[in-house]
C-alpha cells in the first residue's frame, strides 16, 4: 500500500506522524511519500520538499509568496500523478491540500481530508467545495459526521489529539508550585495567545483583569507560559502589569513542556484567548475563562458569519455554557476579573464540562491516530470490494444474451 501525504503545518505535521504510526501498526507494509515536517520525517517519510515552504498565513502573505506556492502545488501534483498512490492524505492547510486532490480526481486516488472543515461554525457553504473532492473526511468531534453524511460526503469520527496528550500528575504540579515558592497561594494562568497581534490586543486588559483579581485575593500569583515566537514580546508588555507574571520561555526552561504541562495542572484557573487552548486546559481540568478580542472590522464581519452562540470548544463539545467567554467588545477588564473569581470559588460546573469534553473527544479510548488509520483502510478497503464485485463497463455480459 502506498500513501502520500500532504501537511502544510505544525499541527498537521503532529496529526500526519499519528496516522503514519497507526497505518504502520495496522499494514506494515505501507509506503509513504508526500510532504511533512520533523514529526512525519520521523515516522519514515522523506519529505519531497521543506513544510516550511507552505506555512504561509494571511491573505497578504499568501499574495507575496504566490509564485512559490503555486511552484510547490505544481510539484505536489505531478509527484502524485507519477507515483499514482492507493490513497492521498491531505492535512489540515485545506487550501493547498484540496486544490492537489481536485488535480488527481482523474487518477482514481482514494483522498482523504484530515481535518473536517468547521461548516457547523461557519461557512457552511464550503460543504460544496468538497463534494467530488473528497473520498472521506476524518473529523475531530463527534458531532461532525452526520452533518457532512448530510451533504454526501463520508465522515468519520476518530477522536480529538488532546486526549493522548501527555498530562501532568498532582504530584508534579505541587512539586511546581514548590519550586517557584507559590506554595498555597492562589495561581492564575494567563495566556494570552501565540501570535503578535492577539498579545498586543490583549495584553492591557489580561494585566488590568488579574490585577483586580490579586486585589480580591491577596498573594495572587500569575505564571504566563510564553509561545516561542512571542517570548519578548510578552515580556515587554507584562512588565507593567499590577501583579507581576512568572513567565515561562521555552529558551530558558530544559523541561520545556513539562514544566507547561505542571504549570497548568498547578493552575486554580485561567484566562485564556481563545482558541484550542481551552481543549488542552480541558485534558489538564484547569477551570477558565475565556476573553478575546480583534480588529474592529474584523469583528464586524467575522460575528455576522459565525453560527454559534459560544466560540469555546469546551462549550460546544459539552453543549453547555459553563465556560465564561468574553468576545469583541465584551472583553473588558472589570467583568472578566468577576468571572475569574466567581470560577475560583465555584469550579464545579467547569469540572463537569471539562469531563464530559475529554470523553466525547474520546479520551481513555483508542488513540486518536490509530482510529484515523483504521477508519482510512476501513473506507479503502470497502472501495476495493467495491471494484473487484463490479466488472468494469467493457466487461459486462449484455442484458439478454
Amino acid at each position: 500500500m502506498r500513501v502520500f501525504l500532504v501537511a502544510g503545518e505544525p499541527s498537521g505535521d503532529r496529526l500526519g506522524a499519528a496516522v503514519m504510526a497507526g497505518l504502520r501498526a495496522l499494514r506494515p507494509e505501507v509506503a509513504f511519500d508526500g510532504v511533512g515536517g520533523e514529526a512525519m520525517i520521523a515516522e519514515g517519510l522523506k519529505s519531497r520538499f521543506p513544510m516550511s515552504d507552505l506555512s504561509v498565513m494571511g491573505l497578504v502573505e499568501v499574495l507575496r509568496h504566490y509564485g512559490s506556492l503555486r511552484q510547490r502545488l505544481d510539484e505536489t501534483i505531478a509527484a502524485v500523478r507519477e507515483t499514482r498512490p492507493d490513497i492521498l492524505l491531505t492535512i489540515d492547510s485545506p487550501d493547498f491540500g484540496l486544490r492537489v486532490a481536485r488535480a488527481v480526481r482523474d487518477t482514481g486516488v482514494h483522498c482523504v481530508h484530515y481535518v473536517a472543515p468547521t461548516i457547523w461554525a461557519w461557512r457552511p457553504g464550503r460543504a460544496k467545495k468538497l463534494r467530488g473532492v473528497a473520498d472521506q473526511l476524518l473529523a475531530l468531534f463527534p458531532f461532525e459526521p452526520p452533518l457532512w453524511e448530510a451533504q454526501g460526503i463520508p465522515c468519520d469520527f476518530v477522536g480529538h489529539p488532546v486526549v493522548s496528550e501527555e498530562q501532568a500528575t498532582e504530584a508534579e504540579a505541587t512539586a511546581f508550585r514548590g519550586t517557584f515558592g507559590i506554595g498555597d497561594a492562589p495561581l492564575v494562568l494567563a495566556l494570552p495567545g501565540s501570535r503578535r497581534s492577539e498579545v498586543e490586543r490583549l495584553s492591557g486588559r489580561f494585566g488590568e483583569a488579574l490585577g483586580r483579581v490579586a486585589e480580591a485575593r491577596p498573594g495572587t500569583r500569575v505564571v504566563l507560559p510564553a509561545a516561542a515566537p512571542v517570548v519578548d514580546l510578552v515580556r515587554d508588555l507584562s512588565a507593567g502589569w499590577p501583579v507581576k507574571p512568572l513567565i515561562l520561555t521555552p529558551r530558558a526552561d530544559p523541561l520545556g513542556q513539562a514544566t507547561k504541562r505542571a504549570a497548568f495542572r498547578a493552575a486554580d484557573v485561567a484566562l485564556a484567548a481563545s482558541g484550542t487552548v481551552s481543549l488542552e486546559l480541558a485534558a489538564s481540568r484547569t477551570p477558565m475563562v475565556i476573553a478575546y478580542d480583534m480588529a474592529w472590522l474584523s469583528w464586524q464581519i467575522i460575528s455576522r458569519m459565525v453560527r454559534l452562540d459560544t466560540a469555546t470548544l469546551v462549550n460546544i463539545v459539552s453543549d453547555t455554557r459553563a465556560v465564561p467567554e468574553f468576545l469583541g467588545p465584551a472583553c473588558r477588564p472589570v467583568p472578566i476579573s468577576e468571572a475569574l473569581l466567581r470560577v475560583m470559588d465555584d469550579p464545579a460546573a467547569q469540572q463537569a464540562a471539562m469531563r464530559l469534553t475529554m470523553e466525547r473527544l474520546g479520551e481513555g479510548g483508542e488513540a486518536p491516530g490509530l482510529r484515523a488509520a483504521r477508519a482510512i483502510l476501513n473506507r479503502w478497503d470497502a472501495a476495493q470490494a467495491a471494484r473487484t464485485i463490479q466488472p468494469p463497463p467493457s466487461t459486462r455480459v449484455p442484458s439478454g444474451a
